[in-house]
């Protein structure tokens, strides 16, 4: 139930983040989701893609430090309060969230949200055990 997201360490500077992409654009690299957090001097771009091995060796390549994740995909209905029922689920689990991102694409009629959890395989039992559907890694990349 474990989905495997990059993260790239990027100095807070122009072009970096257009360098990354054309990087993993020359190596056919499908970027399915990101998230970048920064601060004053870098920045962390989390990324789901279709071929980790090849992006990470890609980018590793041009310099780039890349480090992996275990996170967990989950549908979420696509309308008002559909975060809001997952959330108050994990909340009531006594899951902590870290941080979360949007997917690019919808399963079905949900939209895909992307979590990163303090205890990743408590969480995912919590969200199991209410009926959520948790996203296997293969299934998501291929989306």
């Amino acid at each position: 139930m474990r989905v495997e997201q990059i993260s790239v360490f990027l100095e807070n500077k122009a072009g970096r983040l257009a360098e990354v992409a054309r990087i993993l654009s020359d190596a056919g690299i499908n970027i399915r989701a990101l998230s970048l957090a920064d601060t004053s001097d870098f920045g962390i771009l989390r990324l789901i893609v279709n071929d980790n091995a090849r992006a990470k060796e890609a980018l590793k390549q041009q310099g780039f430090t890349v480090g992996r994740t275990d996170v967990v995909a989950v549908e979420v209905e696509d309308r008002p309060g559909g975060l809001h029922k997952i959330l108050d689920i994990l909340n009531r689990g006594n899951v902590n969230v870290e941080y979360m991102y949007a997917f690019v694409q919808q399963s079905g009629n949900n939209a895909v949200i992307i979590f990163r959890f303090d205890h990743l395989d408590e969480a995912v039992k919590v969200l199991q055990a209410n009926g959520v559907t948790v996203i296997e890694g293969e299934r998501l990349y291929a989306m």
